[in-house]
């Protein structure tokens, strides 16, 4: 029996990376997982020396036993979130999991420069891409979840604690998904279902070490080729 047998899971941000290993132990674990990104077969949004693409995520997904969904969504986008959940409820009705991994700020990254020497123009777009698309889905993924009060959210960043990254806007993206995490558990607090008369969190947004996921990535790949 598969744990995760008939639950939707949406991986934003399935492309490659963290988010694709994420995606496709969903599926081995039997779950129906919408893996969603910017690039597509015939339309790849990181440029040609980044070949991966959601639809293959996906097709990973159902190859390890569970059922790979892609959709071409750009998270900066409301519309096309917006348009991403109305598919689900069409679909299914209800959302069990949310793992936010958008990320897109490779190409943004200004290492080995103090602040004042950044390009503030890549700097915001880093936030826009990294801290922006989590809020804008998260919003839009809750009211999926809250008529059966339970589900989770996970946010997907770097180490766990308040210690400084290197670059500042890295670190300020990274930081502020951890504070994201703590203050969506807030305010999700009053609308969970409590089986126990003592605190108990059915709606816990999780901060993933992507360090963490780096060391099961060659057992994911390995998986993966002995399979094919």
């Amino acid at each position: 029996m598969k744990p995760l047998k008939d639950k939707i899971v949406l991986v934003a941000g399935a492309t490659r990376g963290a988010g694709r290993g994420i995606a496709s132990m969903m599926g081995e674990a039997g779950a129906t997982v919408y893996c969603t990104g910017r690039s597509v077969r015939g339309a790849l949004a990181s440029g040609p020396r980044r070949q991966e693409t959601i639809e293959e995520t996906a097709e990973i997904v159902t190859q390890l036993g569970g059922i790979g969904i892609p959709v071409q969504t750009d998270h900066s986008k409301e519309s096309e979130v917006i348009a991403l959940m109305d598919r689900i409820r069409t679909d299914h009705g209800h959302l069990d999991v949310l793992v936010n991994d958008v990320w897109g700020g490779d190409a943004l990254m200004q290492w080995g420069q103090p602040f004042w020497e950044n390009d503030l123009s890549k700097g915001f777009q880093m936030m826009r891409q990294a801290i922006d698309t989590h809020i804008i889905t998260a919003k839009y993924a809750v009211p999926l979840m809250l008529p059966g009060k339970k589900g989770l959210i996970v946010e997907i960043t770097d180490g766990d604690g308040y210690f400084y990254r290197g670059q500042l806007f890295y670190d300020l993206v990274k930081t502020t998904v951890i504070r994201m995490a703590y203050n969506m558990a807030q305010d999700l607090e009053p609308h969970i279902q409590h089986r126990r008369p003592r605190r108990h969190t059915r709606f816990p947004p999780l901060r993933s070490h992507a360090r963490t996921l780096r060391r099961h990535r060659k057992q994911l790949e390995r998986r993966h080729h002995s399979r094919s």
